[in-house]
């Protein structure tokens, strides 16, 4: 839901404040004018040229409440229904928050037979985001080489990374009026907004990870407003965003164990170890190294960390990972290390980490006690000592944050027409809870798992049971049949563990061809 936008971007996730938000249960009291048409034109984006999209802006009031007081840019794309059928526009939102949706308008492609091509698949970069004017940054350097250790083992190293923390708050500030009103609830008004300069009554809307937040919020202040919607790597209402972190700690180490369990089973092409234990014993002893001797002078042990977290989130990019893991040990290759860091982080980049920051901490108001962040973050260390101390650090400048925080959404879905949910049920990112608190709020929902899949939001992944009913749903509204209980109605197969092709036989280097693009596609699936 959240890490990747910053720290591994491959992947999430995997999380202004003006007034407080808009009642639980009423609309925005929006002006019903409605905004001027987008003007369309060609894209930049080679992907979107080639998909034949066409892109242009959406210009939106900064502040809901004060229309008159500035306006902002959402960069929005469109690929047009095929043929003479037309189910109106389907809305896409990659997650974060602080992904990029823009060329994500393509995503109707994966739709198995056909059956995204009865819609006008709309990308778009949330207001703060990417191509979107103004685009946040705050501190460009921010996830440069070599930082100070995670693990606050001493308080001066604890010391060091409040001081940065509270730096990059502060450097934050320096974006002006627009961090008032960078909430969810904001992002939800705009996208009601686009709704009405593509002139429809209704938007049917594809969300992953944080993305389905940003559905659920839209959901419940403009229930009326949704035809059809799929939500991936369910957020849990109950938790944003403060607990929902601490959550993701404990999900995210036992992920970690099984991806070593994985390249433990294929020691025979890595050699990093017979079992998942002793693979795990030599990562940490890598990590203890960098952290006294960085990699290339580059990769200390927090980028160690980053590197890696991305195993937690998906099976995609495991064999990347791998490689570099043993290239590393067995022949000092820092350089590849370094490209996975980086392809994450690009240098001087912080756009995704600024929003992501924006977002989530004015969303809600995080606690302002360290003494709660540390005793917190210590005691979920000792059962999860992973991931615990990075996700602290990149949550804690939440605690100094420069902009009004507001109260989140009572989300409520009982006056949607209709929902698919899916979620693997080890996903680290999005607990499988989030999933079954949403289906309980969703009262016509359905809900699709699959039992031992750790994939964050891995729908269009190539898994004929999960995505034959998501074209099933697009196509006709036909949802698996709500079933008693608090479980989920339809089970399927987790998206697979790769084969390293070292290993594969010649059916299984096609699958993995399947799998390579949905991988390609993952950096616009920043869930986190």
């Amino acid at each position: 839901m959240k890490k990747f936008v910053a720290a591994l971007a491959a992947a999430g996730i995997a999380f202004g404040g003006m007034a407080l938000a808009p009642a639980a249960t009423a609309a925005p009291t929006t002006p019903e004018s409605t905004p001027a048409p987008i003007s369309w034109g060609p894209c930049q984006s080679t992907g979107l040229k080639n998909a034949g999209a066409e892109c242009g802006f959406l210009k939106v009031p900064m502040d809901y409440s004060r229309p008159k007081s500035g306006e902002v840019s959402i960069a929005v794309s469109r690929v047009k229904h095929k043929g003479a059928q037309y189910q109106g526009v389907m809305l896409v939102n990659p997650g974060g928050p602080g992904g990029s949706g823009l060329g994500l308008s393509v995503l109707g492609k994966y739709v198995p037979n056909h059956a995204g091509d009865t819609y006008d698949w709309i990308g778009f970069d949330p207001r703060g985001v990417g191509s979107s004017k103004p685009a946040l940054t705050c501190d460009g350097n921010y996830f440069s080489y070599n930082r100070p250790g995670y693990v606050p083992t001493s308080p001066q190293l604890e010391k060091v990374w409040l001081d940065r923390s509270k730096g990059y708050a502060k450097a934050c500030a320096k974006n002006g009026p627009i961090l008032e009103h960078m909430k969810t609830t904001d992002a939800a008004q705009d996208m009601d907004s686009l709704r009405k300069a593509l002139g429809e009554k209704q938007i049917n809307f594809y969300g992953f990870s944080y993305g389905t937040y940003l559905g659920q919020v839209y959901s419940t202040l403009y229930p009326k407003n949704v035809r059809r919607m799929v939500l991936d790597g369910n957020v849990d209402p109950r938790k944003v965003w403060y607990e929902a972190n601490l959550d993701q700690d404990v999900a995210f180490d036992k992920n970690i164990k099984i991806y070593f369990d994985w390249v433990a089973k294929y020691d025979s092409v890595y050699h990093l170890g017979k079992t998942g234990d002793a693979v795990y014993k030599l990562w940490t002893e890598q990590q203890k190294k960098l952290a006294k001797t960085p990699a290339g002078g580059v990769i200390g042990s927090d980028e160690w960390t980053d590197i890696f977290l991305q195993a937690g989130y998906y099976v995609f990019g495991w064999e990347d990972m791998a490689n570099a893991f043993a290239g590393w040990v067995q022949k000092g290759d820092w350089q590849t290390l370094k490209a996975l860091y980086d392809s994450s982080n690009p240098p001087g980049d912080d756009n995704g980490f600024a929003v992501y920051s924006a977002v989530q901490c004015s969303d809600v108001q995080w606690p302002t006690n360290w003494n709660k962040w540390r005793f917190d973050n210590w005691i979920t260390y000792f059962r999860a000592p992973f991931e615990t101390w990075g996700n602290a650090w990149f949550n804690a400048p939440c605690a100094f944050w420069p902009a009004k925080s507001g109260k989140p959404v009572d989300v409520d879905g009982s006056k949607v027409a209709g929902a698919l949910l899916i979620s693997e049920e080890l996903d680290a990112a999005t607990p499988y809870a989030g999933s079954l608190e949403v289906r309980k709020l969703f009262p016509k929902s359905s809900l699709i798992s699959a039992p031992g899949g750790t994939t964050h939001a891995g729908s269009l992944s190539g898994v004929a049971c999960v995505d034959d009913k998501v074209a099933d749903y697009l196509a006709n509204g036909t949802l698996p049949v709500r079933q008693k209980g608090n479980h989920s109605d339809a089970q399927c197969d987790a998206v697979p563990q790769p084969v390293p092709a070292a290993a594969a036989a010649p059916a299984q280097k096609a699958d993995s061809a399947a799998m390579q693009e949905k991988k390609d596609l993952l950096p616009q699936l920043l869930h986190g």
